[in-house]
């Protein structure tokens, strides 16, 4: 089998529109929370968000391509574009057949469906956009890069919600480690603050209400959370074999050894109640890699700020870990970035790679008063100095998509 290297990355987060200014802000422990000024929230119980600020899309694309492309599609092609020129890799010394592209959505163009759908009412059935399927529908951040870089091994757009980046990661995985692919763009991608999105989460008391207090909002572990926060944006990896990498001298942030996927099998939105599903994915991330639980340093928590959510990921870590879950740092960056949805595997993937190679744990803020039934440590407040050699990443989804990855510090 082969071994499975990361060789670029890029990132279009709350925190900044690349790696270096996300990673930095994050380990101060910023928040990418604010009110929402993309439309007017007067009657909306949820007035916050994770949005994408200052981001212009002429910086990437030509304006004629840019209104073919819903904002989903921006976010992911950006942070490829970022992805691919920090890997190095040159098109003209690759074999296309040899490079795939597993990059989804949860929602997929949910802004030009809105829009048009406000034409269609209001103008009349003629005035809709002809390209809105192929800007809307989920797989087109995929099919975009795959179009722009001329790929033509496997393009899928996983669709397992908020696990989508952990899955798209963990199948690219495979196909590298098993020989069947060279190099892989695999990540996720969202862009849905809109009037619908927000309305029906805040309807369903999912999200944050903490409008006053935006960065305050998203307290994963804490006793006083009340809701995920939403926020948008996009992760994308290139993974590489190890062999391909070593040819062209490329330089190697990190190393992927684990995957596993599980489902609940329980209830659309809530988890399992006894965390097995959550328990089965990282066990089963364990096993792929055939390393024990004492050989994991850090966990980076899907840690939603949900009151079931965080309970149920303390509960099964304990179950794959058992007293030493005690001993363990696990850190939510949805703390900080909010829930970004699909990207969020992505993008969290992209700080524990950073935290294996620097050596420095995100902090979980706004952790004031921890939970009674949130009683590990959580990196509370202030980022840590930790050399870390392997980390974990849970990523969960509504449905009871489970998908967690496992890397290693790469060393020769």
């Amino acid at each position: 089998m082969e071994r499975v290297v990361i060789t670029g990355m890029g990132a279009i987060t709350p925190l900044g529109h690349t790696v270096g200014t996300f990673w930095g802000n994050l380990v101060e422990g910023k928040s990418g929370i604010s009110p929402i000024d993309t439309f007017d929230t007067e009657n909306y119980k949820v007035k916050i968000a994770g949005e994408i600020k200052d981001f212009s899309a002429s910086d990437f694309f030509e304006q004629r391509e840019t209104l073919r492309l819903d904002r989903f599609c921006q976010f992911a092609l950006a942070a490829a574009d970022q992805a691919w020129t920090d890997s190095g890799l040159d098109m003209k010394l690759l074999d296309s057949d040899r490079i795939g592209v597993y990059v989804g959505s949860a929602i997929g163009g949910i802004e030009t469906l809105l829009r048009n759908i406000k034409v269609h009412n209001r103008r009349g059935p003629r005035k809709v956009q002809a390209s809105l399927v192929p800007m809307f529908i989920n797989n087109m951040a995929a099919a975009q890069i795959s179009i722009k870089w001329g790929t033509t091994g496997p393009t899928i757009a996983p669709a397992t919600a908020c696990a989508i980046g952990n899955t798209a990661i963990g199948e690219a995985f495979k196909l590298i480690r098993n020989g069947e692919m060279d190099v892989m763009f695999a990540g996720g991608t969202e862009a849905s603050i809109n009037e619908i999105g927000m309305a029906s989460f805040g309807n369903a008391t999912a999200v944050s209400t903490r409008n006053d207090e935006p960065t305050k909002a998203s307290r994963p572990f804490d006793v006083d959370r009340d809701g995920f926060v939403m926020s948008e944006g996009a992760g994308i990896l290139m993974l590489e074999s190890l062999s391909h990498a070593k040819k062209r001298n490329a330089k190697i942030y990190a190393e992927i050894i684990g995957y596993g996927i599980s489902s609940d099998s329980h209830h659309v939105v809530s988890p399992h109640p006894e965390g097995q599903g959550a328990y089965k994915a990282m066990t089963k991330a364990l096993e792929s890699a055939n390393i024990s639980p004492d050989k994991v340093d850090v966990i980076n928590a899907h840690g939603t700020s949900t009151i079931l959510g965080d309970r149920i990921e303390t509960l099964a870590i304990k179950k794959v870990f058992g007293e030493r879950a005690y001993t363990i740092p696990v850190t939510s960056n949805k703390s900080m970035i909010g829930h970004m949805q699909g990207a969020s595997g992505a993008i969290e993937a992209i700080a524990l790679v950073k935290t294996l190679q620097d050596g420095i744990i995100p902090p979980t803020i706004n952790l004031e008063n921890p939970d009674p039934e949130c009683d590990l440590d959580y990196v509370p407040n202030v980022a840590r100095e930790a050399d870390a050699d392997i980390g974990l990443s849970n990523s969960f989804g509504f449905g009871g998509h489970n998908a967690v990855i496992l890397m290693k510090k790469y060393t020769n």
